[in-house]
């Protein structure tokens, strides 16, 4: 789990391990790259406090491969030493560490301005926003996931707001949250989100606490640190049309089912094409050298037909994160954006068209 921090791109061999240290009954376990940072801590018994930086992946795979049936794990280091030791029943390795002065100190969780916050509520709301980040870290603040907390629709309720875009679509996510919380926001990077939630879960909460430039997450004997995106996020107030001339309401896994066959023949940068018209919806694509596939639905539709295409991946995943036996497709004119979002639900998924030919 803490060696899924550890860097594997910098030049800067220390950051490529993992600090191992041993005191006081305990050995801790801590890795960053600069911008994520995990720590843990497990009980030990303790012969001789000390601390190495250990070659993480080599140390990872080797911990992995020891043996099953065996319940105690010997890491052993003579003084002065430039090896370990690590033994598990008849499984033996010694590996090559570093000293660990030039390990970088890692940020705490400072007492003040530390609160507690539901679990499976922030990482359900980051869930449904996250696919809509950007990978493209040539416009760092488009890789993070705004993170706001505000008043709620009463004194005793607290809102949750996540947002995240690639300019290419934006995904907005409102949740209501129970007890108190500070009223604040920070772009936290989607890479540190989808660590968070790779952590196991001790209790139902985790602390969170913002201070300075990082992010910091604590459960239980785990923390993992990030550090905040600066810049000014898009507004997704004013990126989200007010009114559309067009809703069509659809059961939802049948539309994702359609979607999902028909976008095997949206090859490379073809998109999928939804026509639309009286009482019938056709679910189109077509590449060429490679074919073309479409499929029709039945739908309360009427007026001027209207063609939008879209990226057939992100019109997937639009559906996909939508809750709810029902999705709304939301329109305007095929070059103006489209809305998917299930009523009863504060989710919503604003995508691009785009523009056809002819």
């Amino acid at each position: 789990m803490v060696a899924r921090a550890v860097s594997s791109r910098s030049a800067v061999k220390v950051l490529a391990g993992v600090l191992v240290t041993a005191e006081n009954g305990q050995v801790h376990l801590a890795a960053t790259d600069m911008e994520l940072a995990i720590t843990s801590s497990l009980e030990a018994n303790v012969d001789g406090e000390g601390a190495s930086v250990v070659p993480g992946r080599v140390f990872v795979d080797a911990c992995r491969s020891l043996p099953s049936n065996e319940s105690e794990v010997t890491i052993e280091q003579e003084s002065g030493s430039r090896m370990i030791n690590l033994s598990c029943g008849t499984a033996a390795y010694r590996l090559n560490v570093s000293t660990t002065e030039d390990f970088p100190r890692l940020p705490e969780m400072a007492k003040e301005g530390v609160f507690k916050v539901d679990r499976e509520v922030f990482l359900d709301t980051a869930s449904r926003v996250a696919k809509a980040a950007s990978r493209d870290e040539s416009r760092p603040v488009l890789t993070g996931i705004l993170i706001q907390f505000e008043n709620g629709s009463s004194a005793s309720k607290r809102k949750l707001t996540m947002v995240a875009t690639d300019s290419y679509r934006l995904a907005v996510r409102e949740t209501e949250l129970d007890g108190d919380t500070p009223e604040l926001e920070a772009i936290v990077p989607a890479r540190a989100i989808a660590e968070l939630a790779r952590i196991p879960a001790t209790n139902s909460e985790f602390e969170l606490a913002i201070q300075d430039n990082h992010v910091i997450f604590s459960l239980g004997g785990t923390t993992l640190s990030t550090r905040r995106i600066d810049g000014q996020f898009p507004s997704h107030h004013q990126l989200i049309p007010e009114t559309f001339e067009h809703t069509v309401k659809r059961a939802r896994p049948e539309f994702l089912d359609v979607v999902r066959r028909v976008a095997v023949m949206a090859q490379r940068t073809s998109p999928i094409k939804l026509r639309f018209e009286e009482g019938t919806l056709t679910i189109s694509a077509q590449t060429q050298d490679v074919g073309e596939a479409s499929e029709t639905l039945p739908i309360a539709f009427s007026g001027e037909s209207i063609e939008i295409g879209f990226n057939a991946e992100f019109l997937r995943e639009g559906i996909e994160s939508v809750i709810g036996d029902e999705v709304e497709l939301n329109l305007i004119n095929p070059i103006r954006p489209g809305l998917l979002r299930a009523e009863g639900d504060s989710f919503w998924y604003l995508i691009m068209p785009i523009r056809l030919a002819g």
